[in-house]
């Protein structure tokens, strides 16, 4: 790694992943009208599906740091608090769409994990048993920069397109405003990561979640220009 803080080197070094991610044709059907509810859903699944993890692997990530990062383990357990029964809230925002919510938590049927979030979730928990819990936070990365950076958009345009109410738009538009306060705290937490295999456990994390996350859009079903006219 270079000598320089670790928040930007680890910006620079996941730009390309992040770019190929931000490529998915996803972003460009909605800035084109080309979604539609069943979009919205189809995505509201795929979030479920990894956003139900995010405490169990905050827990886990907490309980196989070393004893150097003691520090960071208390602020693990304060991330924790801010993150319990989020997966709740998307739920209900399937609830509030039509959908059948209960496919999603008992994961059947159209609310069944895809295999680029299931790849995702296990990728991770076999970073924090077997490898280095550090790279857990190169999801966080992923996910709270890509809600800071493109997310309040997207919620935005997806809300006037399908015309859905504040109700069904709880999680992307509460996280696209949570998540701007905890990228500040995200980069003073990176800044004091000095060990450079752990610094790269983080990059390499990031990056494979990237192009996991980035295929999980990909797979998302868009409309066809005729279909949106």
């Amino acid at each position: 790694m270079t000598d320089a803080l670790f928040f930007s080197t680890l910006q620079a070094q996941t730009q390309d992943a992040r770019n190929a991610m931000l490529s998915a044709p996803i972003f460009e059907a909605c800035r084109r009208g080309q979604v539609d509810l069943n979009t919205y859903t189809a995505f509201l699944v795929q979030a479920y599906h990894h956003v139900k993890h995010t405490v169990p692997l905050l827990m886990a990530c907490g309980a196989r740091l070393p004893e150097k990062y003691e520090w960071l383990r208390q602020d693990i357990g304060e991330y924790i608090e801010e993150e319990k029964g989020h997966h709740e809230w998307i739920l209900n925002d399937l609830n509030k769409c039509g959908f059948d919510a209960g496919q999603a938590r008992h994961n059947v049927g159209e609310g069944a994990v895809g295999l680029p979030i299931e790849m995702m979730v296990a990728y991770l928990y076999h970073q924090i048993d077997r490898k280095n819990p550090m790279a857990f936070f190169g999801m966080v990365w992923v996910l709270e920069g890509t809600s800071v950076s493109v997310g309040g958009d997207m919620a935005k345009l997806v809300k006037h397109l399908l015309g859905l109410p504040d109700a069904a738009m709880s999680y992307l538009t509460s996280h696209s405003t949570l998540d701007v306060e905890h990228i500040g705290f995200f980069e003073s937490l990176m800044n004091k990561i000095t060990d450079p295999a752990d610094q790269k456990a983080i990059v390499d994390g990031a990056n494979r979640v990237f192009a996991l996350y980035g295929q999980m859009l990909r797979d998302l079903p868009v409309l066809s220009a005729s279909q949106a006219a």
